[in-house]
């Protein structure tokens, strides 16, 4: 490793989120150390994940030196809940929790349920933003399952791997299929083209 490497910023106060996304720069061979950065963000409610991740990577623009980026992601249940809770996930989570988004629902067999999240970056050199998207679909989980993961992960069975919730499986086996797995992919990838 060289000790040159340019220095990017994951601006999140959530551990889970970092180390999720800290795993995937380490498998990679990627120009750029990455630290965590929990300085205080401006989230707004919004239609769109991306609209509240914009709000808080220019929230923040002026007070960071290096290049950063900061995430979003969403639960949304599709059927029956058409979508909710969406962009409220993370109010949500903190006001029912996995509990309450079980009580909301009867048939857990069609229950059509994905993840969404969108990383928006501040690249430095060239004084622009980029944003990169996952998604991934699944169903609701008639329990709450798992001890890894956060959030709804004890909720959702993806469809790639059925027979188990986000919080059943290795970080590892959730960054490779996961929205925040292939965000970032997508992240490095722009990373590794821009040396």
């Amino acid at each position: 490793m060289s000790k040159d490497k340019n220095i990017i910023h994951f601006v999140t106060g959530n551990i889970h989120k970092f180390n999720e996304v800290s795993n995937l720069f380490k498998q990679d061979d990627v120009n750029y150390t990455l630290k965590q950065m929990d300085i205080k963000t401006i989230e707004i409610q919004a239609d769109t994940i991306k609209e509240v991740a914009l709000f808080k990577l220019n929230s923040v623009k002026e007070k960071i030196i290096n290049s950063f980026f900061v995430e979003d992601a969403g639960f949304f249940v599709d059927s029956p809940l058409k979508g909710f809770p969406g962009v409220y996930s993370s109010y949500v989570l903190k006001k029912i929790g996995n509990k309450g988004i079980l009580k909301l629902i009867n048939d857990y067999d069609n229950s059509r349920a994905h993840f969404s999240a969108i990383i928006c970056l501040y690249f430095k050199p060239l004084n622009k933003i980029f944003s990169f998207e996952g998604n991934i679909k699944g169903k609701v989980s008639k329990s709450i399952r798992g001890k890894g993961g956060f959030g709804f992960d004890p909720i959702f069975t993806p469809e790639l791997n059925p027979n188990k919730t986000f919080a059943e499986i290795t970080t590892e086996e959730k960054n490779k299929i996961s929205h925040r797995g292939q965000a970032v992919k997508k992240l490095i990838q722009f990373l590794k083209k821009k040396g």
